[in-house]
């Protein structure tokens, strides 16, 4: 009997639907650029990351990868790419946060040249329990806005080793990966987890960054009555004048039937806002770990804690009000009984944007002081054009006369 190729290859659908990552692997399969390199890459452990992990080691790296949130891990995944010379699994489905703690510095203990992250997991524990590590590192990408904000307050103190570049805020990433990816992927598996609509529910998002603008619209675009909740003023009015209402959390709690919280920060949905819901209220969480909703809280007002349906927490109150929390607190896109993270073809982009932050400091070896940089909007843009070409779109050619008019700023042949 002929082996059914796509069964048997957990990978094969994604690999389908990320041909950026599929030309990369083309265009570098051979020269194997990175070859003497070892890459070490924190994500969630699902299928599109298996491909962005099976891309740098067809171009010669050879990969460490562990978790970046330990109930976000696929088995056959871990198992399909552990299986290959060359690239070493520090990671296995249903790993407590202990574990999911230990291995990271088990992967750290290999000395990784260049350090792909997510959360700022393993380029905060290099430098705080591995600093002999980080003094050889090369450099690394952080690819989310949680670690982002890590990687500020490192450099703000001074402490990085080594040069990072901040993939998460590149056009190629947020304007994607976090509006497009979490936005439908948290709407989809809340809806699916719970098997309720999202129309006319009133849903509350807090935080209007990327990745809450992302939920938000669309929630409003599925027909749910969209409420805001912001710290800073002008997104608070970016998302009034999108057509949001606005207002601060004590008094969203008490209009939601579902909160979402997408801010990358702890403490958001905590006891008083608990106190001021209505009966059957969904709460998730897709913003950071599962630090955005205060689940001890919940833990201690409830009188009884049930699971009406799998991937459901109920919470009773002692007034009898039942609230229900979704994948544990912990991201619902990705940690849910039928998460499987953002969509294949946004995936694509960003973890393009990570292999070729790792390419741009290892193999063009720019001169970079330790710090957190941006990334040169030339490769950005590059990635933007791979992926057009997998669409078969095309964009505008400026003109000459264009060009010229852009880079004179006395415009002496025109009144404007």
């Amino acid at each position: 009997m002929t082996p059914d190729v796509d069964t048997d290859d957990p990978l094969a659908w994604a690999r389908d639907n990320t041909p950026v990552l599929e030309s990369l692997q083309a265009e570098y399969g051979e020269s194997e650029p990175l070859d003497g390199y070892t890459v070490a890459f924190a994500s969630h452990l699902e299928a599109k990351t298996g491909v962005a992990i099976e891309t740098l080691h067809e171009a010669g790296a050879e990969v460490l990868f562990a978790p970046s949130e330990p109930q976000s891990t696929h088995q056959d995944v871990v198992e399909a790419l552990d299986a290959r010379d060359g690239i070493t699994a520090f990671a296995w489905e249903g790993m407590t946060d202990e574990e999911f703690e230990e291995v990271q510095h088990d992967l750290l203990d290999r000395g990784p040249d260049f350090i792909l992250d997510d959360g700022c997991e393993l380029i905060a524990k290099v430098h705080t329990d591995h600093p002999e590590v980080a003094a050889d590192v090369i450099g690394g990408g952080e690819q989310t806005t949680a670690g982002i904000t890590r990687l500020e307050a490192m450099e703000a103190d001074d402490v990085l080793e080594f040069p990072v570049y901040g993939v998460n805020d590149t056009p190629m990433k947020h304007f994607f990966d976090n509006v497009h990816g979490t936005g439908e992927s948290s709407l989809t598996n809340i809806a699916i987890t719970s098997n309720t609509i999202i129309s006319g529910k009133d849903v509350v998002v807090c935080g209007y960054g990327y990745c809450g603008r992302g939920i938000a619209n669309k929630a409003r675009g599925m027909g749910a009555k969209t409420i805001v909740t912001e710290v800073d003023p002008r997104k608070a009015l970016q998302a009034h004048m999108d057509g949001h209402r606005v207002m601060d959390m004590d008094e969203a709690a008490g209009a939601g039937d579902l909160f979402v919280s997408a801010t990358g920060n702890r403490d958001v949905i905590r006891t008083e806002h608990f106190e001021r819901m209505a009966d059957g209220v969904m709460l998730a969480n897709a913003g950071h770990f599962d630090v955005e909703i205060v689940v001890p809280a919940l833990e201690e007002l409830a009188v009884e804690v049930t699971t009406p349906k799998e991937g459901i927490t109920r919470y009773h109150m002692p007034d009898g009000r039942r609230l229900n929390l979704l994948a544990e607190g912990r991201l619902v896109n990705l940690t849910g009984p039928y998460s499987q993270g953002h969509p294949a073809e946004v995936m694509d982009t960003t973890f393009a944007m990570m292999f070729v932050a790792a390419y741009d400091m290892l193999v063009d070896g720019p001169d970079l002081a330790p710090g957190l940089y941006n990334i040169p909007d030339r490769l950005d843009r590059e990635v933007a054009h791979r992926k057009l070409d997998t669409l078969g779109l095309s964009t505008e050619e400026l003109l000459e006369s264009q060009r010229e008019y852009a880079d004179d700023w006395e415009h002496r042949d025109s009144s404007f």
